[in-house]
């Protein structure tokens, strides 16, 4: 009796076509679909959203970077001329300077021998030597140096050749002759040396 029962409920269950499961959405489910982000209907378009952020984050980290590093460049630069200004300000005034030590050496040059020892010129003499010294003081304090040459071989970068004068007594391109004296300003060449090179008698 029972087993007439099951086989009778069985044949009132209606049987569900393969066409019904296969059967497409109607209307309304498709319409909550679209509402959906596509980046949200499956892990793969989850992982590419956040691949694709991961990304931006990483090229907006670096430009930060490289702001930062040319920030860091252009405020270097500005400590570097500020300094360079501050160190060689007085590179004009002291080119001007030169001219006046100049003229007081020639000075002393041009003083007879004879006079030297004179008692009327001693005080004019010893005045115009306390100048020379007094200006070499004050070049020094500034970062001025006076150039070596003579007895020295050329030196591009400091002396500038004037002439070349045959003997035997020195090596060639060897500096025998000082015409006027050459300058550094702290590491910088303020006035160029002119001299008389040596060179092989003809």
């Amino acid at each position: 009796m029972m087993h007439d029962d099951k086989d009778n409920l069985e044949n009132e269950i209606p049987e569900v076509s393969e066409a019904a499961q296969e059967a497409p959405l109607d209307n309304e489910a498709e319409a909550e679909l679209e509402g959906v982000p596509d980046h949200l209907k499956s892990d793969e378009g989850e992982e590419d959203e956040f691949a694709k952020l991961t990304d931006q984050l990483a090229a907006a980290k670096q430009e930060i970077l490289y702001a930062q590093a040319e920030t860091q460049n252009v405020r270097r630069r500005l400590e570097k001329d500020a300094q360079d200004a501050r160190a060689y300000a007085a590179t004009g005034f002291a080119r001007d300077i030169l001219s006046v030590s100049d003229n007081l050496s020639r000075a002393l040059e041009a003083i007879p021998d004879e006079i030297k020892d004179e008692e009327k010129w001693k005080g004019l003499i010893t005045g115009i030597e306390a100048t020379g010294r007094e200006l070499e003081t004050v070049f020094g304090k500034h970062g001025i140096k006076r150039i070596a040459s003579v007895g020295l071989p050329l030196d591009p970068n400091q002396h500038q050749a004037m002439v070349e004068i045959p003997t035997a007594d020195e090596e060639p391109g060897t500096v025998v002759q000082e015409m006027q004296s050459g300058y550094m300003i702290k590491d910088r060449l303020l006035r160029p040396a002119f001299v008389g090179v040596a060179k092989k008698p003809d």
